[in-house]
């Protein structure tokens, strides 16, 4: 057995059972969902940076730099800018709202600003988005797993889910809070290490910028159209401020200054982590042309230009953030069907307790779906994208407007939602004419926008 391979196996094992040590802390669904809202700014830092430094911000990014050099820094970097708008102007004012009328889940918001249709559209689409981006989550710990066994995606995603599934499932959001001060520490010291010796490899950084590369490679303003660059932005920082997960990890707040000071430190580390895989994608390109599949670069690079017990530190911490950021998705699935469809449709009187078994379910079974579309799609970016744009166009309007218009009413939320999904798939799919700039998310969000001013001005509002 490789060093890699046998630290991998040890850290996976102490993830769950410092997941299963933590389901004593759960004595109800407050705790599984909201974690009874008494989390201060380190916890709500360490479980916001947890969820969003996953597969795309750490293989997926490495990936767009192998192909496109320094602007792969936008698809993280913009997830930061988005985490500061989220810190200090919704954020807050959502946590209020929340705390007065005690919800669990975004979907509470939604009903109670627009009506039950706007909740159940909602929690549908974005349900299906969710599926995919833990799919892509998957892939990215396959992949690694991959590199270092052969083993195929399917056995890689099935070990990689197992494991996320049992440690969330046993202690939801107050349990994953603390299993996530430990993924932290293994990141940040995995990727702090071998970013320095990386580099030194290929005989510094000047050697990014090499005759071999394109003028563009160390470049941070260029794009190649959507999905490339600063143009990432327009697809990921609206994500970061209107993400399910996100919100409802932020009802876990004691205090609004707890909110905005862990929010707020996830924005600083955000935007400063953002380079790390990406240059690591770039030391790649210039180490190991080549390489096929962009899922296999980051992984690569950390086995061949690193020394061994290196390398599996960096391949843990890498392991570290895709299992993490599983345990936040699992948690905006499992919130979502038990609260949103068993308790408000299925089972109203629903106890307590059936209630926190219905979380459970749900997460167990949202693992299971998330593992075989893993085993579907072709790549982490990919898989990403699909739920970012469909997050984008589904909620960016809904809740923005919600939270700053306060006579808008169900028409305005339903329209927001057609438009922008539907204008969304028809620019996606090539239904309208094929212009390189023309991107899909920001062509939702004006057409969900312009529905949601229409419909209201039309109502007098």
């Amino acid at each position: 057995m490789s060093i890699h391979l046998g630290l991998l196996i040890v850290y996976s094992a102490a993830l769950v059972g410092l997941g299963l040590w933590t389901a004593r802390l759960v004595r109800g669904s407050g705790d599984f969902f909201v974690a009874s809202r008494r989390l201060g700014p380190g916890l709500i830092f360490t479980s916001m940076i947890a969820a969003n430094i996953g597969a795309g911000s750490t293989v997926g990014a490495a990936g767009l730099a192998y192909r496109d050099g320094l602007s792969a820094w936008w698809w993280v970097g913009s997830a930061g800018l988005g985490s500061l708008v989220f810190a200090f102007w919704v954020a807050p004012r959502l946590w209020r709202v929340a705390t007065e009328h005690n919800f669990y889940t975004t979907g509470d918001y939604l009903e109670f600003r627009y009506g039950t249709s706007v909740r159940c559209v909602a929690a549908l689409l974005v349900g299906l988005g969710t599926l995919a981006l833990l799919a892509g989550q998957l892939i990215a710990g396959a992949a690694i797993l991959n590199v270092l066994t052969g083993i195929p995606r399917w056995a890689g995603a099935l070990i990689g889910g197992g494991i996320m599934t049992i440690y969330f499932t046993a202690g939801g959001l107050v349990g994953s809070a603390r299993v996530n001060m430990l993924q932290l520490v293994v990141m940040m010291a995995g990727f702090a290490l071998a970013l320095p010796i990386a580099l030194e490899g290929i005989g510094g950084i000047d050697a990014l910028g090499g005759p071999a590369m394109p003028s563009s490679f160390v470049d941070l303003t260029y794009s190649a159209g959507p999905g490339s660059g600063w143009t990432l932005f327009v697809l990921l920082a609206p994500a970061f401020i209107i993400s399910p997960g996100l919100i409802q990890k932020s009802w876990g707040a004691r205090s609004e200054r707890a909110l905005r000071t862990g929010v707020a430190l996830n924005a600083g580390v955000l935007m400063m982590f953002a380079f790390a895989p990406v240059m690591l994608g770039m030391v790649a390109r210039v180490a190991i042309p080549g390489i096929e599949s962009r899922d296999a670069v980051l992984p690569t690079v950390l086995i061949q230009q690193l020394p061994a017990w290196l390398g599996a530190l960096a391949l843990a911490a890498v392991f570290s953030t895709e299992v993490d950021t599983c345990d936040a998705i699992l948690f905006m699935i499992s919130t979502s069907a038990s609260n949103d469809f068993y308790k408000r449709f299925m089972v109203p009187d629903a106890s307590d307790a059936q209630l926190l078994r219905m979380a459970r379910l749900t997460a167990v079974a949202g693992g299971a779906i998330g593992i075989a579309l893993a085993i579907v799609l072709e790549t982490v970016i990919g898989a990403l994208t699909i739920f970012y744009s469909l997050l984008v166009v589904t909620l960016f309007v809904p809740i923005l407007g919600g939270l700053y218009t306060t006579r808008a009413r169900s028409g305005e939320a339903i329209a927001a939602i057609a438009a922008g999904v539907i204008v969304m798939f028809f620019v996606r799919l090539g239904f309208v004419v094929n212009y390189r700039w023309l991107d899909p998310t920001l062509a939702g969000l004006v057409a969900a926008s312009t529905a949601f001013a229409t419909v209201a001005a039309l109502r007098g509002t």
